[in-house]
């Protein structure tokens, strides 16, 4: 159904009814614009989705956030050229990063106006992902700490460290608890202390600082 008669076909997730139907109102007064769908959170949802096969879906985050990344990280692999925007959004990196890992390409905050969801709608469906300015520097910081953290074959070559591993032997160089990483990388705090575990014994260490420093003579940047 995507790009019906030349217009960007758009499916509204939302679980206000009445911002449902007044987002559906004035997306559909544009031209270039059509609404395919309209619905709340819900088991049927997905499938829903998948049968309207809209160029953009809108969701509104303003509740539930966590369930609506689930559900967008579940619905990509049934959608991979589905492209995603946020409205109602947290000012918050962290909140933000967690979006752009789930692959939303549009970012609109709380207070942003009709008119700042209309041009987001139309920016990403050119291709381009938006966020409010200031956010656009918490995304170069987490790339920049992203290629810090690639992972040395020299490493796995010598230690026997996988690339997980090696990403949690930078983590705790940075001085991170096993609870710290467990947030960072969202994994459950065992999962960490299970790896640690398994990398003390594999390059024969008695505790964390002797991985980094063992990693370190091998010229991973920790």
């Amino acid at each position: 159904m995507c790009a019906v008669l030349g217009r960007a076909t758009v499916f509204l997730l939302a679980q206000n009814r009445l911002l449902r139907e007044a987002l559906a109102r004035i997306l559909d007064k544009k031209a270039d614009i059509q609404t395919v769908g309209v619905t709340a959170l819900s088991p049927v949802a997905r499938e829903e989705l998948i049968r309207a096969n809209p160029d953009v879906l809108v969701v509104d985050c303003s509740s539930e956030t966590d369930a609506h990344f689930q559900f967008i990280h579940e619905l990509r692999s049934s959608l991979l050229r589905l492209r995603i925007v946020l409205i109602g959004m947290d000012d918050d990196e962290r909140t933000f990063l967690q979006a752009v890992r789930v692959g939303v390409l549009g970012y609109v905050l709380r207070d942003a106006s009709a008119l700042e969801v209309v041009t987001t709608v139309r920016a990403v469906v050119a291709g381009h992902a938006i966020c409010p300015p200031h956010l656009s520097t918490s995304l170069f910081r987490y790339v920049a700490r992203q290629w810090e953290q690639v992972p040395s074959y020299q490493v796995k070559l010598g230690l026997g460290l996988t690339s997980r591993e090696q990403q949690l032997v930078f983590l705790i160089g940075r001085g991170m608890t096993n609870k710290e990483i467990a947030a960072e990388l969202q994994l459950a705090e065992q999962t960490v202390r299970n790896h640690v575990h398994r990398m003390l014994r594999k390059v024969g260490a008695n505790d964390r600082l002797a991985v980094v420093e063992m990693c370190r003579l091998q010229g991973l940047p920790v």
